[in-house]
């Protein structure tokens, strides 16, 4: 693989552009209104359904949901109040129903497809609900008890995994381990995300990534040097590789589950790839919980016939997998969504309140899925299946390891980063693998 020099960056941003932009002058106001004025503040604003309804384009008129956006506490009343006084002039002016179905008629007639090669796979809503925890645990900075499998988040579902290797690369803020899992029987690779209090920056961050770099051997399939580096140039896949060897020598040739949740889910998605032009499709499964877009539509292709197996889940209005933005009108321009989205959300009619798990086309950008709805919660995409996904520390790369090195079996420094593993450092050489 080509050497790019990462540029990793610690942050996530709140909103995408709307793709009817040019057409809904009203909403598209409210939008950037609600955008920068969550940007500069902190505490909570609650907007009622009336808003939030109209911020996605009438589907679900009458409902009352609540819109969770930051601002100050001591600002809140005030600004609330004044808030809702320029939404409702403005929603006045909104298109009404009619019209924008009519113009989503039209707009999907504009979608960019990609051929889905899935095979018959189907999503497994058991199986989510277990790797959701491996992407939560991931997050853990207490390598001790990640690495033994004690720390709190290692329970439930998880019960009986045992870890083969920890990897924290302190230089670009990157976590991941690899195990063996009881059930399902399988090798699991995790990612960790962005941390918790970095979300906003690098929400922001998203907005502005570039399509820069040509995926290798794949003239017209370009990615994001950030996301492509992040796995490719550092510790990562060189531990992760050797890992996977080492655990199919011990424990047979178990199958592969790669997760990762936020950033996390763009260095599975590398990974996964990785692994599948490696060792083949049919050894590598895929599940990602609120992924950012990584490639063009070229990429979008190529990475859906290599891993067929994948699974991207989004939630509600979570704002990540809106970023960075889509254009249609861009053509190989434009970032572009891999195939299959599963998108979970809840509609609410009166007090009847419905849990919905809606499985997407395989155009990887279903603008009846998550794509139909303004990615604006952060909230939304820091908990799926009712499990936490951002960090439980406050520092940025922060990680603690006990005093007694005897609970690793190794423990090793490389470039920066702090291995710890259950097999000695030079069992296996990259070239060999």
């Amino acid at each position: 693989m080509p050497q790019v020099n990462p540029t990793p960056r610690a942050g996530l941003v709140n909103c995408q552009l709307p793709r009817n932009f040019t057409e809904q002058p009203s909403r598209n106001f409210i939008y950037f209104f609600l955008f920068f004025y969550s940007l500069a503040s902190r505490g909570r604003l609650l907007l009622p359904t009336s808003i939030s309804s109209g911020l996605r384009r009438g589907k679900r008129e009458g409902g009352r949901e609540a819109t969770a956006l930051a601002v100050p506490r001591l600002m809140a009343r005030c600004a609330t109040a004044a808030l809702l006084l320029l939404l409702a002039a403005l929603l006045a002016s909104a298109s009404p129903p009619a019209a924008a179905a009519a113009a989503a008629e039209v707009e999907e007639r504009g979608v960019l497809r990609t051929n889905h090669s899935g095979g018959g796979y189907h999503y497994n809503h058991t199986l989510a609900h277990i790797l959701v925890e491996y992407a939560s645990a991931v997050y853990t900075s207490d390598l001790t008890s990640l690495f033994t499998w004690t720390c709190p988040r290692c329970k439930g579902h998880t019960k009986g995994f045992k870890v083969i290797e920890v990897i924290v690369d302190v230089e670009n803020c990157l976590q991941a381990f690899v195990g063996v899992s009881p059930d399902p029987r399988s090798v699991i690779v995790a990612f960790r995300g962005t941390q918790q209090h970095s979300v906003s920056n690098w929400i922001e961050d998203l907005f502005w990534k570039q399509l820069d770099v040509t995926y290798p051997g794949m003239p017209d399939a370009m990615v994001h040097h950030g996301f492509y580096s992040a796995y490719y140039n550092t510790t990562l896949r060189h531990e992760i590789l050797k890992s996977i060897q080492w655990a199919w020598k011990t424990y047979g040739k178990l199958p592969i589950n790669v997760v990762g949740h936020s950033m996390g889910g763009a260095l599975a998605s590398f990974c996964a790839l990785d692994l599948s032009v490696k060792f083949g499709s049919q050894e590598v499964e895929l599940m990602t919980f609120g992924q950012p877009r990584i490639g063009n539509p070229a990429f979008a292709a190529y990475f859906s016939a290599q891993v067929p197996r994948t699974i991207r889940v989004t939630h509600q209005n979570d704002i990540v997998p809106h970023l960075p933005p889509y254009y249609y009108y861009l053509g190989e321009w434009t970032y572009h969504h891999f195939a299959r989205e599963v998108w979970l959300h809840v509609i609410i009619n009166g007090n009847l309140v419905t849990r919905n798990v809606t499985i997407c086309d395989g155009s990887g950008e279903d603008p009846t899925c998550s794509r139909s709805v303004y990615g604006i919660s952060v909230a939304d995409h820091l908990e799926y299946y009712g499990i936490t996904l951002h960090a439980d520390s406050r520092g940025t790369c922060q990680f603690v390891m006990g005093a007694a090195n005897s609970v690793y079996s190794y423990v090793r420094e490389v470039d920066g980063a702090i291995i710890l593993s259950r097999y000695p450092q030079d069992t296996y050489t990259l070239e060999s693998m």
